[in-house]
């Protein structure tokens, strides 16, 4: 095979750029945009509170038809916590605000729910002292830890706020009886995780602290 001049002259850096040209560069990774439906069901069901709240005290509490709405609302609000999580991890949707608000929104409804179950007497006020006391605490220790890592929701707390959903809708229903037995039950359930899980959060955010500030991707 025969070499032509201009191969000869021509600088080795110029034919090595030429074939770096052909080498394929590292995409950056998608961003994912903030409004997405996942976050839209989160803020659905910040926007719900307030008019569960209003069901709930209408007709002076415990009207059969105000409590059945408020129950309603409440279970609609807690399908939207279900599927959200679902939609962000499945699409790819996950974003440090949903891992902020998707709690924040629990802890809205459940903490309106039980204060205003045991402002109608239907809740011990320990209780709501107990469960929203650590819920406002884990959130405060959330946003402290905010810019050394994000502390996501886990099995535990989600476990923790399912039974909670559940003591609080059998609690919500003009039911008499077992029925209402179990919601107390359910409710005494709900305590024990509150704590469980609250002690664990703790542990993982003296984790992130210790472990110093993250490090922003270029």
């Amino acid at each position: 095979m025969s070499v032509q001049p201009e191969e000869i002259d021509r600088p080795w850096t110029e034919t090595a750029s030429a074939h770096s040209a052909f080498v394929p560069t590292a995409q950056p990774e998608p961003t994912v945009p903030l409004l997405n439906i996942a976050n839209v069901l989160t803020m659905l069901r910040i926007a719900i509170v307030p008019l569960f709240v209003l069901a709930l005290f209408a007709g002076g509490g415990h009207q059969t038809g105000w409590r059945i709405a408020a129950a309603a609302l409440f279970g609609l609000a807690a399908i939207t916590d279900r599927f959200d999580g679902q939609l962000a991890r499945k699409y790819g949707l996950v974003t440090d605000f949903g891992k902020l608000a998707d709690p924040i929104a629990d802890k809205a409804l459940i903490g309106a729910a039980l204060i205003g179950l045991s402002m109608l007497g239907d809740v011990a006020w320990w209780i709501t002292l107990v469960i929203c006391g650590r819920e406002i605490g884990i959130t405060l220790l959330r946003l402290a830890v905010v810019r050394r890592g994000v502390i996501p929701a886990g099995r535990g707390g989600k476990l923790k706020t399912l039974v909670q959903s559940l003591a609080i809708a059998v609690l919500l229903l003009p039911l008499t009886g077992g029925f209402a037995t179990a919601g107390t039950v359910l409710m005494y359930v709900a305590v024990v995780l509150t704590v469980l899980t609250g002690l664990d959060y703790i542990g993982q955010a003296v984790r992130v602290w210790l472990a110093g500030p993250r490090r922003r991707r270029i």
